[in-house]
């Protein structure tokens, strides 16, 4: 006997997440935030077909999704709920990042990248992410608002089990719009801190920055973190940045990280870490690390991994401090040998 569901019931799992796909994309959690509608009232307020759609809601009944009132009037479960655009645990634009067409197109491309080691998402759209992103600045804003929905995700363990009270500055390299460094000077009043990303990754940073309440604590510098970063800080945070990134170039962005800090600086990489030995648990940073793969040619590392990625830097991995949920802060500082 195994645990868990049969191989079968794995490989049908795409089927769950289109539903639940086509669930967001037409907005069903955020009609169904007033009380419950009919399937007719749905059909006309999506402009779907109306048999069909009533199809779609059964199946999304025996998710969990919604739950099925008197006659065919529909609401929302509580499961549904973080399917709301508004609600503060929202990941609707992260499901409409995963199982757009490009990202379907992409993981439908895995063998692609097995095979060959390269990149399955440029084979499939022709280009690297970032450039296909910047092409597409529709799906870029959906992607940036994928990323502040994971960040709100985990910051809240993040922030209450690393000290970042001991630092005077902060820079949050490639840090969006601002979602994670505004959560951590809300919690830190003597921080001070720098938002450093392109222009069209910080293009909402004053509003989240002011809705915190700390926009007068923040600077927001614009410029791309393969030529240089902000310097003088006394820390550099990368969230789910060097996971984008092959050992090569991740290497350019902490060097460029260890020359700009202060003398005493550290360096502090938030990402998931593979274990040397395997279980079921390390489920989430296995599947990141394929989704590394299949997108940008990334991965995720284990500890000894990022020792040497920190030394091809010319730092020196001083601490591995968590896990804060599923995340490690991996802690550099300037090598002693340079």
């Amino acid at each position: 006997m195994t645990d868990g569901p049969s191989l079968l019931d794995t490989v049908l799992g795409l089927a769950p997440a289109q539903i639940i796909h086509v669930a967001a994309r037409l907005g069903l959690a955020d009609h169904l935030a007033g009380g419950p509608k009919t399937g007719a009232e749905l059909a006309t307020a999506t402009g779907s077909h109306g048999p069909s759609l009533h199809r779609l809601l059964r199946a999304l009944v025996c998710l969990g999704v919604v739950t099925q009132a008197d006659g065919d009037r529909f609401a929302l479960a509580p499961r549904g709920m973080p399917l709301r655009s508004d609600a503060p645990d929202s990941i609707r634009s992260l499901v409409l990042l995963y199982c757009s067409e490009r990202g379907w197109r992409s993981w439908g491309a895995l063998e692609y990248g097995i095979r060959t080691g390269k990149v399955p998402a440029e084979h499939v759209t022709g280009m690297p992410a970032f450039e296909y992103f910047a092409a597409h600045p529709e799906l870029g804003a959906e992607f940036n608002a994928a990323m502040a929905e994971f960040t709100r995700s985990i910051a809240p363990a993040v922030i209450g089990g690393y000290d970042f009270a001991r630092f005077g500055t902060l820079v949050d390299v490639g840090g969006g719009n601002g979602t994670l460094l505004a959560a951590i000077l809300s919690a830190v009043p003597s921080l001070r801190g720098v938002l450093f990303d392109l222009p069209h990754g910080v293009e909402h940073a004053a509003a989240t920055l002011a809705k915190a309440g700390v926009a007068g604590r923040c600077e927001v510098v614009t410029g791309d973190f393969f030529d240089s970063v902000p310097p003088g800080a006394d820390a550099y945070l990368l969230k789910s940045i060097v996971h984008d990134w092959d050992d090569e170039r991740s290497a350019v962005i902490l060097r460029n990280c260890r020359t700009a800090m202060a003398d005493g600086g550290v360096v502090l990489v938030l990402e998931r870490m593979l274990p040397d030995r395997l279980s079921p648990a390390n489920t989430g940073a296995v599947l990141s690390d394929l989704n590394m793969l299949v997108f940008t040619g990334g991965r995720e590392r284990t500890e000894a991994q990022y020792r040497a990625l920190y030394a091809a830097a010319g730092l020196e991995l001083a601490e591995v401090a968590g896990p804060f949920g599923d995340y490690f802060v991996i802690v550099g500082t300037r090598s002693s040998t340079e």
